[in-house]
């Protein structure tokens, strides 16, 4: 059994008592770009997870034909849960990635720290209305490149396809390795403290 397994079983540390300030974090993206895999890989708990199997009677529906592997998808949200510390616990939210759930979005960003915008340079595309969903929020976010072995686009082609201002961060990451998740949660949190220092400055 290999550590990521290992931890979906239960060995992860619990909750402590003296957690008392909850942090809440969405990610993003088009549909099969990582998000579950993101949340399950990083998640100090077993995650709740909301996949139903794939039918037929969502073909037509569900545009499937980039990712032909894909045999379940999720249908209100994943979620999971990182403790920080002793008091600060961070509470992960994965939205669903089919245009037809996108009405979930509104609720799931209500109370949201920041976001992640998970993409797969095959189809960056699927990522421009959850930018813009974010912007039209007010939203911190940054964005994530998903690693699936598809063609290299340097970050100068990723940026300008996407249209993001310099100061999102873009970085590439493996959703389903734990460590790569928490580096891109880590740039967040340090995106979302550098936009809150500057906004204190500006107050001065």
């Amino acid at each position: 059994m290999d550590s990521a397994t290992s931890d979906l079983t239960g060995t992860r540390p619990p909750l402590r008592s003296t957690a008392d300030n909850g942090l809440k974090i969405v990610i993003v993206g088009g549909f099969g770009v990582g998000k579950t895999t993101m949340v399950r890989s990083v998640s100090d708990i077993r995650p709740l997870n909301t996949e139903e199997t794939m039918t037929r009677a969502g073909e037509g529906v569900d545009n499937a034909d980039d990712v032909p592997s894909k045999t379940t998808t999720t249908i209100a949200f994943d979620f999971g849960r990182i403790s920080l510390n002793d008091r600060t616990v961070l509470y992960l939210f994965g939205a669903p990635g089919q245009e037809r759930f996108w009405f979930l979005w509104d609720r799931l960003f209500t109370g949201t720290l920041g976001a992640v915008v998970l993409v797969d340079t095959r189809r960056l595309v699927d990522s421009w209305y959850a930018i813009d969903r974010l912007e039209q929020h007010g939203m911190p976010f940054i964005v994530a490149r998903n690693d699936f072995g598809g063609p290299h686009y340097s970050a100068e082609d990723v940026r300008e396809a996407l249209d993001l201002p310099d100061d999102i961060p873009l970085i590439e990451c493996d959703a389903r390795s734990r460590e790569s998740s928490k580096e891109v949660l880590i740039t967040l949190v340090n995106h979302l403290y550098t936009l809150s220092s500057s906004a204190r400055e500006s107050t001065t």
